[in-house]
């Protein structure tokens, strides 16, 4: 099998619906953590001090089959259409360890989307 890391950087109020979403579309489970970003535009201060929004960062290791999929619910809950909502983006990943609880899972969705 080959898998790819999907990572998404989402508002915390939408977090709950891109995971379960991911989950929906054959998702097997996600690492989720606590961060702040910036972007294009002037963060905002208040009396001196920079107040940067805070994001979680979602990251899922999927079976290369089903990733467009996943990714497609993920931008669907998570709003990415408009702007300033989040970002997700796809890395391919070389090896992976710690998987056997879930290759069974895994295969048999493959299987029941394929065949």
């Amino acid at each position: 099998m080959r898998f790819k890391t999907v990572i998404a950087s989402v508002k915390p109020d939408h977090t709950d619906k891109v995971v379960d979403a991911a989950k929906g579309a054959g998702a097997t489970g996600a690492t989720i953590l606590s961060g702040r970003g910036t972007g294009i535009h002037e963060a905002k201060s208040f009396f001196g001090l920079t107040l940067e929004p805070q994001s979680d960062i979602i990251m899922m290791l999927i079976e290369e089959h089903l990733v467009q999929g996943i990714l497609d619910a993920i931008v669907a809950a998570g709003e990415f259409g408009k702007p300033g909502t989040g970002i997700a983006f796809v890395l391919p990943v070389e090896q992976v360890v710690g998987l056997d609880s879930q290759l069974e899972l895994i295969k048999n969705k493959i299987q029941d989307q394929y065949f």
